[in-house]
């Protein structure tokens, strides 16, 4: 059965993502995470005839919901690779570029995926089934001491270390390559209470690694900067503090890591100004409606 964009994915602050963009006529515009192609229709919905739309994501599956517009294009990508394939297509510059860093409910809910503890199925979680290793590779493989890192740096876990222990302990009597063997094993870790809050940040560590999503992410943030027009807009929904902390630091000071550069009369160097000084967060009614966009934060930036 196809899937329809209801199904793969509800998108998340819509109408203040478009508006963010201000899109115009005869302008070129980027949507780097199509997925179910919500946010993408919105923007060809306003868009004129002369403008143009690059759609970028490496999910097999997001390719059922491409739209057939001649003003479109779907890029088979990662959005890492943004710079190359924008000159690919003789693209110099754009005018506006979105990014929705959400997992599409479609990964969460399908079982195959690996993506969520609510079903078993195999330890995978990669974004492109085509290439790369998967969640099991890295719970099999790695040393301890880079496990209890990832689980630290990109899950906050506080008893990284403990974690890492338990599952090189358990995999040295048999490979750890389900959810349900993967869920068994560190289980005992957690009280009934803090069960499902702590699984959803270990779940979040592995999807970062195996995916590569921050070092993806730096480079897409660099080459969106290097992309924009004077004026054009780049436009970022978070779902976490590790991204939304990136994103927040380049629009301020130009730079992932934040470290601020300034002339000789002590004003920060940076390319952008900020739109929205206070971060945008879906309504009560959108929570309600759609609960994993709950964390969502949107960021706004013009390129001076």
């Amino acid at each position: 059965m196809e899937q329809t964009e209801q199904t793969y994915h509800i998108p998340v602050l819509l109408h203040e993502s478009i508006e963010g963009m201000h899109i115009h006529p005869k302008g070129i515009y980027v949507d780097v995470t199509f997925g179910g192609g919500g946010h993408s229709k919105e923007i060809l919905r306003q868009m004129d005839g002369d403008s143009k739309l690059f759609s970028f994501d490496q999910d097999p599956d997001a390719e059922k919901n491409i739209v057939n517009d001649q003003r479109f294009t779907f890029v088979r990508s990662n959005f890492r690779y943004l710079h190359n394939f924008l000159r690919y297509y003789g693209v110099e510059k754009v005018d506006a570029i979105l990014a929705d860093l959400g997992v599409s409910s479609h990964h969460f809910d399908d079982s195959e995926r690996g993506f969520s503890f609510r079903f078993d199925g195999k330890l995978d979680m990669r974004m492109n089934k085509r290439a790369g290793i998967t969640a099991a590779d890295i719970v099999n493989t790695y040393e301890e001491e880079r496990l209890a890192n990832v689980f630290y740096l990109y899950g906050e876990l506080k008893n990284s270390r403990k974690l890492a222990s338990v599952l090189v302990k358990a995999r040295a009597a048999k490979p750890i390559e389900t959810i349900g063997e993967f869920i068994d094993t560190i289980k005992p870790l957690y009280g009934k209470e803090r069960e499902k809050k702590e699984l959803a940040k270990v779940f979040q560590a592995l999807r970062i690694e195996v995916n590569q999503e921050m070092e993806a992410l730096k480079e897409m943030l660099y080459a969106a900067t290097e992309a924009l027009k004077p004026g054009g807009r780049l436009v970022v929904i978070t779902y976490h503090s590790l991204e939304d902390r990136m994103v927040k630091n380049i629009m301020k000071t130009g730079n992932v890591e934040g470290k601020a550069e300034q002339d000789f009369f002590g004003n920060v160097q940076t390319p952008f100004k900020l739109i929205n000084n206070k971060v945008i967060t879906p309504c009560e009614d959108e929570v309600q409606r759609n609960p994993r966009s709950r964390s969502a934060k949107l960021r706004i930036a013009e390129k001076k």
